[in-house]
């Protein structure tokens, strides 16, 4: 069973949950979404922007970091 419902988030940041008769006592899991903001854009429009010739083979390049550190 899920149930779902939007909530006003207090000045306090509290809320305070009343759960239904028709739930079992006992453990449970609750999650707790953010409500998408409308101006915000999906990370995944920036995939793909930067050349694969920028840093050119991730592997070697990672390497070559980490070449750094020992130096």
């Amino acid at each position: 069973m899920t149930i779902e419902q939007t909530v006003e988030i207090p000045a306090n940041r509290r809320l305070i949950i009343n759960v239904p008769h028709e739930i079992p006592a006992g453990k449970t899991i609750i999650t707790f979404t953010p409500e998408a903001k409308p101006d915000r854009k999906p990370i995944s429009r920036y995939l793909g922007i930067l050349s694969p010739d920028t840093y050119g083979d991730g592997v070697n390049y990672q390497r070559k970091l980490r070449e750094e550190w020992d130096a």
